[in-house]
């Protein structure tokens, strides 16, 4: 039957088999929305939620730190492995980067010119020079000295650490071998040698001008160009002579420095004796200020031969009187070019010759020359000269038949005298 209840519920039927019909029995986990609400009820806003006390938020407060904490412990514990890690590794890179290396002996290594570090690596270790070339790349890359390596011919010195060998490349510390060029050498004498040493590389386009390059011993490293050692030569060449010109003597009978070294040029070719260079130049500065002809035989020399430099017999009166562009004796003033490539004495010879009035000088027999200001006092010397030569051939033919009777090989011939006027 039918009863009111207390909080208004209506009344509940039960079915036949005990259960409730009618409404559903609000459920208690659904919270307040198991309630009816009236109508004004529903119009009102719902209460906010109640914010959370000092202690809860203490206690989430306290959470979170906690859990950043740990996380960040983790992270320094990571951290420090890593750098525990990286400090064995380098102390392991070190100790192999400067330990002795495995040469038993002492070799040679060439580092060819565009080399990169990965292949001068792998080179290192097949002539056995160092144990593992990922440590010298690695070295190469940390030092970063890459481009710092130097082509080249290097001497390894037995136990070798890869320091060392990484130093001796960067400093280009390579076996360096060496040409001398004599003074006096003509620009083609030059090229030939320097076509003839097998430690120079690739070939000469074109022969230097006659007088361009400073005779000396210039020290290079394999595979260095024959081109390159040329040009070293004529910036030698021109570094030497500008920097003389600025301190000429004043009153020099020609305008450029061109003129001054074509007269060091014959000034090289008439004399090898450095006491007397200074002299030989006041010569034929004393001629060039009176107008007078140089009369060098060099000059004919050179233009009947041309940077072949040598001649090998005497001169011929014909040639003499032949004119040419070089013959001297034929001509006024200096020549068109240089005959030859004059070292630094000749050079400074000219620029500040000797304060003399000479305007001759021959041969006197003993290698040097014998000076005159007078015609007349140069044909005695001359006089003189010719007086030796012949007591010279007398010795010679004296000496040649003497070993001929003696049934000896021939000799060789007497030093045949230079050509000096």
């Amino acid at each position: 039957m039918a009863r009111d209840d207390h909080y208004g519920w209506p009344p509940r039927d039960e079915g036949p088999h005990g259960e409730v019909g009618g409404r559903e029995e609000p459920s208690l986990g659904r919270g307040f929305e198991a309630f009816p609400r009236s109508p004004a009820e529903q119009l009102e806003p719902a209460r906010a939620p109640e914010p959370p006390s000092r202690r809860q938020r203490h206690d989430r407060h306290q959470r979170g730190f906690g859990r950043l904490l740990r996380a960040a412990n983790g992270a320094l514990t990571f951290l420090l492995m890593v750098m525990i890690a990286l400090g064995v590794l380098f102390a392991v890179f070190k100790y192999q980067f400067d330990r002795p290396g495995p040469l038993r002996h002492s070799t040679v290594v060439v580092i060819s010119k565009g080399s990169g570090v990965n292949a001068i690596a792998r080179l290192l270790e097949r002539e056995g020079i160092i144990d593992d070339s990922r440590i010298f790349t690695a070295a190469v890359l940390y030092f970063r000295a890459g481009r710092r390596l130097k082509a080249g011919e290097y001497e390894i010195r037995k136990g070798a650490s890869m320091r060392q060998v990484l130093d001796t490349l960067v400093e280009g510390r390579a076996i360096l071998y060496k040409v001398t060029i004599p003074e006096g050498f003509t620009s083609q004498m030059v090229v030939e040698r320097l076509m003839q040493h097998p430690q120079l590389a690739g070939e000469v386009s074109r022969i230097p001008p006659e007088g361009s390059l400073l005779p000396d011993t210039y020290k290079f490293s394999r595979g260095t160009s024959r081109e390159d050692l040329l040009e070293r030569m004529a910036a030698a060449q021109r570094k030497f002579a500008t920097r003389l010109w600025q301190t000429r003597a004043p009153g020099l009978p020609f305008r450029t420095l061109e003129e001054a070294i074509i007269l060091a040029s014959i000034v090289e070719k008439e004399t090898s004796r450095a006491d007397e260079r200074a002299r030989v130049a006041a010569v034929f500065i004393n001629r060039l200020r009176k107008g007078m002809r140089l009369q060098s035989d060099p000059t004919i020399i050179y233009g009947l031969v041309g940077g072949k430099g040598k001649l090998g017999r005497p001169i011929l009166r014909s040639e003499i009187d032949r004119r040419t562009a070089y013959n001297t004796y034929q001509i006024n003033g200096l020549p068109p070019t240089p005959i030859c490539n004059p070292g630094r004495a000749a050079i400074e010879a000219v620029l500040n010759p000797a304060k003399t009035n000479d305007l001759f000088f021959v041969a006197d027999g003993t290698g040097g020359h014998a000076f005159a200001t007078t015609a007349r006092e140069h044909r005695r010397n001359v006089a003189r000269w010719r007086k030796i030569q012949r007591e010279i051939r007398q010795r010679a033919r004296l000496q040649s038949a003497a070993v001929r009777s003696a049934g000896a090989p021939a000799a060789l011939g007497a030093p045949r005298p230079g050509h000096r006027h």
